[in-house]
């Protein structure tokens, strides 16, 4: 067993479930499912999969936590190993590997396997493993991706009916800090891409409103044509947003924002109203950042209260916090709900709270008077 760098830990196994759940994290690659619910039956499963596909072209999210945080999650890697796994898969696209991988590769693996080489033998795989896929985007899908890497097939299962806890690389971020700071997630990276004039890489606070982010890739709403649908998501994942612009506030979920046409829409809907366009555009010809180059800061922000996306699956958080009061950056503003899987939210800027409505509270930021 590697040791473990020094850091205050955690009893992961006691304790994790109840620290993600307090900081509020949820699954930010699209899904938005609380991810403390993952983790509260570690017993079942003894492996980790790490999805750092980024399966949209031109993001660069994960990979950029990838690059830039390596020291923080071999950390983690190591007291996850320590604590409550056996095995931790890393899985990348073979392309991204030189430009992106390399240094989280260099902190972390054990044992590198090539595409031609998978699926994996887990029962001789210890430790933290780099398995490298072909450039396929839908490997992002973890249904797609274990089978891919291990051979499970889940069908109707959840991965960790199979021994699999799967998260990817941006919550595992959010949870290695609920872990070690118990900090709650107030802020998103997010892409804003499609028909805009200039594709953005930025990190805003949650409930930031769509409006915003347009503004930001310079894209006004009162410039979009006649004909635009935004959509909540990436090229080959995404949902038409039926909400005001101004009254849509990034979710934990949200990792991009694309402006769309309605006959491209059109053409590309399918089941369940979800947009595929990857083949729509020259997505890799796009000049695309990098990195996030900006943060922003709202004029207010729409804290929803229903992370994800499903309201049959997740039921909202409960306001515990009344119009006219003041609030800092991770107080929390609503607790989970006693009913089903539910997590807190927190105000994500320093203000005072405008709204509370029935799916979200809405924060201006303080008078500079």
């Amino acid at each position: 067993m590697r040791p473990t760098r020094d850091a205050e830990w955690p009893d992961v196994r006691t304790e994790g479930s109840d620290l993600i759940r307090s900081a509020g994290v949820a699954g930010a690659g699209g899904a938005g499912f609380p991810s403390y619910a993952k983790w509260t039956n570690l017993d079942a499963v003894d492996s980790l999969l790490v999805n750092h596909q980024e399966s949209e072209p031109n993001y660069c999210i994960d990979k950029w936590l990838g690059k830039t945080r390596a020291e923080t999650f071999a950390t983690l890697f190591d007291a996850l190993l320590d604590q409550a796994f056996d095995l931790i898969v890393v899985s990348a696209k073979w392309k991204d590997r030189d430009e992106y991988v390399r240094a989280l590769e260099a902190e972390t693996a054990d044992t590198v396997i090539r595409p031609d080489e998978l699926p994996l033998d887990r029962d001789a795989e210890s430790g933290v493993v780099f398995a490298y896929t072909e450039n396929e985007y839908q490997y992002g899908m973890e249904s797609v991706l274990l089978k891919t890497v291990d051979g499970t097939v889940i069908g109707t299962d959840l991965p960790t009916d199979h021994g699999w806890l799967v998260q990817n690389t941006e919550t595992l971020s959010n949870i290695s800090r609920a872990f070690t700071d118990g900090e709650p997630v107030t802020h998103k990276y997010v892409h804003v891409s499609g028909d805009v004039p200039r594709d953005r890489f930025l990190e805003v606070p949650i409930g930031t409103p769509a409006s915003e982010l347009l503004c930001a890739a310079d894209c006004p709403p009162d410039a979009l044509p006649a004909d635009a649908v935004i959509a909540d998501g990436g090229p080959g994942w995404c949902f038409p947003v039926d909400s005001a612009l101004d009254e849509y506030g990034v979710r934990k979920h949200t990792n991009c924002l694309l402006v769309l046409d309605e006959e491209t829409v059109a053409e590309n809907t399918y089941g369940e109203g979800r947009i595929d366009v990857l083949e729509a555009d020259e997505w890799s010809d796009r000049e695309a950042e990098t990195e996030p180059t900006a943060t922003i800061e709202p004029s207010y922000v729409r804290v929803p209260l229903a992370t994800n996306p499903e309201p049959d699956v997740v039921n909202p958080a409960e306001p515990v916090v009344e119009v006219g009061d003041r609030v800092d950056v991770g107080d929390r503003i609503a607790s989970p709900s006693s009913d089903g899987i539910s997590i807190p939210q927190h105000a994500s800027i320093a203000g005072e709270v405008t709204v509370v409505s029935e799916s979200s509270i809405e924060i201006e930021p303080h008078s500079s008077a």
